[in-house]
């Protein structure tokens, strides 16, 4: 069965251009014109990734991306955008995007990127690793991307889940950025490597219901979850 992909693009041209392009290397592509029109074909349908203009009318990119994470944490989205603004870069990532590509872009490049995170999302880790965890006081469930903290019960995003059990795996010792993308994300960009700060954001958040554990940054290696007494 072909990959489905969402394109949700204003601009005629390069929608078609991105829908027939695609389509011609094996995908079926779905092509919608706005934000509101793109909201409706993903309620409707299952893709298995969506590719998103920023700047659109009736519904702008980064609103309908927080629309499909209300509900859908596992489908990836990349962005499309004229603008290459830190701070743009950075909510698209934190609203939680897989990957962001600034017009004008090079179609096999797209191409290339869609394959890897399709990869990405299908593969099924093939080490062993326990489902339940318990460190001081979480109980972590990987196989469920389920923290529960004394405070509350967290249900996690993929990546706060694969980054989580990487922490849990070396408890007390220094996780290296590099390796840490390489194995979540198949890259060390920069802009991958902004998204795992943006995640690992989030995970410190939920780690202070617990104050016994830590997540420390080591200057120029990476980061280390610690028990502190």
């Amino acid at each position: 069965m072909k990959p489905k992909l969402l394109i949700v693009e204003d601009d005629p041209n390069l929608g078609e251009i991105l829908s027939e392009y695609l389509g011609l290397k094996g995908y079926d592509t779905t092509l919608k014109r706005d934000g509101e029109e793109g909201g409706y074909a993903f309620k409707k349908d299952t893709y298995d990734l969506c590719i998103l203009d920023l700047m659109m009318p009736k519904k702008d990119g980064f609103t309908l991306a927080k629309e499909i994470r209300a509900t859908d944490d596992e489908t990836p989205i990349i962005f499309l955008t004229a603008k290459s603004m830190k701070q743009d870069i950075i909510k698209g990532f934190t609203i939680g995007a897989d990957d962001y590509m600034t017009k004008p872009f090079s179609m096999e490049e797209l191409l290339l990127r869609i394959q890897a995170i399709l990869k990405r999302a299908a593969k099924k880790d093939e080490e062993p690793f326990p489902n339940m965890f318990n460190i001081a006081g979480l109980t972590y469930y990987y196989q469920e991307n389920r923290l529960i903290t004394p405070k509350r019960e967290i249900n996690l995003t993929t990546k706060e889940n694969e980054l989580l059990r990487i922490f849990f795996e070396n408890i007390n010792k220094t996780v290296e950025r590099s390796s840490a993308l390489k194995k979540i994300w198949k890259d060390d960009s920069y802009f991958n490597a902004r998204s795992m700060d943006v995640y690992i954001a989030k995970i410190r958040k939920y780690l202070q219901d617990e104050p016994s554990l830590k997540i420390l940054t080591i200057h120029g290696e990476g980061f280390k979850l610690v028990e502190v007494n």
